[in-house]
């Protein structure tokens, strides 16, 4: 009753589901580096006070329980923060207490870019901006996505790629694996006109 929504629960019967992903760990390091940096600062002056100085202990105790308690509350963002992609629109689902699902027509996209920075290859994370004709700020930009080429390729596929490209595949046959379905260099392949290996 009290649990987030699962993402799936907004779809439609006709859609069908590409990508569903929620954010790189990387995301949290910030935090994470925060939180552990307050609670050493907390740790190291309690124990520097002197024996008389309990009020401040105590107070630096609650410190300690806010800054853990703020660092599980940014966790569970993150956990239930869920970004999904269908042959019919991008949705995003956020929120603890206060569930936001946000949505844009795969139709209203006009123009899709990823970058990369250094940490993202090392990681495995990327940022991926979307320009659609809507201009919904939330979805504009998505930070830290975890395997930033294979999300660009489904979507690049499903806004410029053929009819039988957005089908699902037919009953009884399994569907491509992820890597082989979404894969750049096999597109990279194709435009130079090279034949497609193995």
């Amino acid at each position: 009753m009290f649990a987030p929504r699962d993402p799936d629960e907004y779809l439609l019967e006709s859609e069908r589901r590409v990508i569903r992903v929620r954010r790189h760990w990387a995301s949290l390091l910030w935090d994470t580096f925060e939180a552990v940096a307050l609670l050493a600062v907390c740790m190291m002056i309690s124990y520097l006070l002197p024996p008389e100085g309990w009020v401040v202990q105590n107070l630096l105790w609650y410190v300690a329980l806010f800054v853990v308690l703020r660092f599980t509350y940014q966790v569970l963002i993150w956990w239930v923060e869920r970004i999904v992609v269908t042959d019919k629109r991008i949705l995003m689902t956020t929120g603890v207490f206060t569930t936001r699902a946000l949505m844009m027509p795969i139709t209203k996209v006009t123009d899709l870019t990823y970058k990369r920075t250094l940490g993202g290859r090392i990681l495995g994370y990327g940022t991926m901006i979307v320009e659609s004709a809507g201009q919904i700020q939330a979805l504009n930009q998505i930070e830290y996505l975890p395997k930033p080429e294979r999300v660009f390729d489904a979507i690049s596929k499903l806004v410029f790629g053929t009819p039988e490209d957005q089908q699902p595949p037919p009953r009884g046959r399994q569907p491509t694996p992820a890597g082989a379905r979404f894969s750049m260099m096999q597109a990279r392949n194709i435009a130079q006109g090279k034949k497609a290996v193995g």
